[in-house]
């Protein structure tokens, strides 16, 4: 269930796009069509789905405070090695990224030529290193977490350059205003769609409430049985 939440919390919830912004700058430049949104789309969601995980064991063997003692011995457990943090998270996107870059262009040159160089740039995309980040900062516990974690981050932004890439195709032959044709325009949808992902956040919260109220309950509960307890024991002093 806990796998399941985070996937779909990922997706709608915390979208890198919607809800935090980051990645906007393929996300405007490759959204023109929505077969060359697909094929970035697709590079981002492999690229997180391989270096979240990869990340968070970086982290939780080499990164985090004493976390070589855990495999190097207790000597090494005063070591701090959390502000190589960036350098190790950019070395493993960049590294996947050019894995990505040589498959694209091998099996499909006219995706690799449409792109251009924000397939390259996806090793400096924020929301990429915003995964990492994020997986980090949030503490995932398991690396199978890290990994749905990172799968259902790159299904998010997919959908919303597949999205803005469909509109954006129909808005040419609309009447938009002179003033707002191009990215003016983009902008506007951009956060009339973020306004509508903002209504997923209350989609993981139902039971909330249910479990709230056993909380109170088991609470009541407890104060009755101290206050019996109390009044037995006056009675027996009296």
């Amino acid at each position: 269930m806990e796998h399941l939440e985070l996937f779909f919390k990922s997706i709608f919830i915390d979208n890198m796009v919607f809800a935090t912004f980051l990645g906007m700058c393929s996300y405007l430049a490759v959204s023109k069509k929505v077969s060359t949104a697909v094929g970035l789309g697709a590079a981002v969601i492999f690229v997180l789905l391989v270096t979240v995980p990869v990340n968070w064991l970086l982290d939780q063997y080499i990164l985090q405070p004493g976390a070589l003692g855990k495999w190097l011995g207790e000597e090494y457990a005063s070591y701090d090695l959390s502000f190589l943090s960036f350098i190790m998270f950019i070395a493993t996107i960049a590294t996947m990224v050019q894995l990505v870059e040589i498959i694209v262009e091998k099996f499909a040159p006219a995706l690799y030529n449409s792109l251009g160089i924000f397939l390259p740039l996806i090793a400096v995309n924020c929301a990429i290193l915003g995964g990492s980040l994020f997986m980090q900062s949030r503490e995932i516990p398991t690396i199978s977490l890290a990994t749905v974690y990172g799968l259902g981050s790159g299904i998010g932004w997919f959908l919303a350059i597949l999205a803005i890439a469909a509109i954006r195709e129909k808005i040419r032959y609309s009447n938009v205003p002179p003033a707002l044709r191009g990215l003016g325009i983009t902008f506007i949808i951009t956060g009339l769609m973020a306004i509508g992902f903002m209504s997923f956040g209350g989609m993981l919260t139902g039971g909330d409430d249910d479990k709230k109220e056993e909380k109170t309950a088991k609470i009541e509960e407890k104060k009755e049985e101290s206050k019996k307890l109390a009044d037995n024991t006056i009675k027996v002093v009296e």
